[in-house]
């Protein structure tokens, strides 16, 4: 299993999820360009000293990341406010790249007919979003816990 950022445009999530992979020993894919340089100080201190021990894999563009080893693992699952299928409700499987968009903009609509389920994390109504690195933590946990990726983690 693993995190794939499309185009992240907030440092501190960046950071977050960074932190997120490297404890839940998931790779992370991140496609370019980002809303801020990689070096960014406010990434690497939300990723506090994670960072130096999280598997983050740079790809220059999203037709890099498709042709890329780590997009033919496994399904591509979208994360989106527009899906139908529901976390709870998704069977994951141990292969599956969990995909987020952008905090600003989601995913452009060839970006997303590309992926191969878009899954959707219910909220209250009237919500509009979760903070993307609160998702990612969200879905990994889901992810993990229905492909017995937790045992022996937490």
């Amino acid at each position: 299993m693993r995190l794939v950022l499309y185009q992240p445009d907030i440092p501190q999530n960046l950071g977050a999820i960074i932190r997120l992979g490297a404890c839940l020993d998931l790779p992370i894919e991140v496609v370019e360009p980002c809303g801020f340089p990689l070096t960014d100080a406010k990434a690497k201190r939300a990723a506090l000293d994670y960072g130096e021990t999280a598997a983050l894999n740079r790809h220059a563009s999203w037709g890099e990341f498709l042709a890329s080893g780590a997009r033919k693992e496994g399904r591509l699952v979208l994360f989106s406010t527009k899906a139908t299928a529901l976390l709870q409700d998704f069977a994951f499987e141990r292969n599956d790249l969990l995909m987020f968009g952008r905090e600003s903009a989601g995913v452009p609509a060839d970006v997303a007919n590309r992926a191969d389920a878009l899954v959707r994390i219910p909220l209250k109504p009237g919500s509009r979003s979760l903070n993307v690195a609160m998702s990612a933590g969200i879905a990994a946990f889901e992810a993990m816990r229905q492909t017995g990726g937790l045992s022996g983690k937490l």
